[in-house]
């Protein structure tokens, strides 16, 4: 049974920074691209980071400069650094995973190609 565990979410004040965690218990962690989505109430989701198995990282516009993704293999776990958080930032963030490398750079948003998914963590920014 595949797992994807969100963690470190909370609520900050504007300005403030969270790092949340995503563990996994996907076999072969290290060549899956994973990414982290988030969506606000009334709202579509949205890609907000991806980190492929090369390495190769991008940013939704809104976050660039202040949100950085980054992975542990050896863990098994990705990351999500949040800074200069705003409260156009407040949403439930997921990671997800593509085990099957449907994902390639220019659908790294479309959220329907990852296959596994965790249940949230709620951000808040107020």
């Amino acid at each position: 049974h595949v797992q994807l565990v969100e963690s470190g979410g909370g609520s900050v004040l504007p300005g403030g920074s969270l790092r949340l965690s995503c563990e996994s218990s996907l076999y072969v962690y290290s060549s899956y691209c994973m990414g982290w989505f988030r969506q606000a109430p009334r709202k579509e989701r949205e890609g907000v980071a991806v980190a492929d198995a090369g390495g190769t990282t991008k940013y939704a516009d809104s976050v660039k400069g202040r949100f950085t993704i980054s992975r542990d293999d050896r863990k098994n776990t990705l990351y999500l650094q949040m800074d200069s958080l705003k409260p156009e930032d407040t949403a439930m963030y997921y990671c997800a995973a593509d085990p099957l490398g449907t994902v390639v750079p220019y659908t790294y948003f479309d959220g329907d190609l990852y296959k596994y998914w965790g249940q949230g963590t709620q951000v808040t920014v107020s």
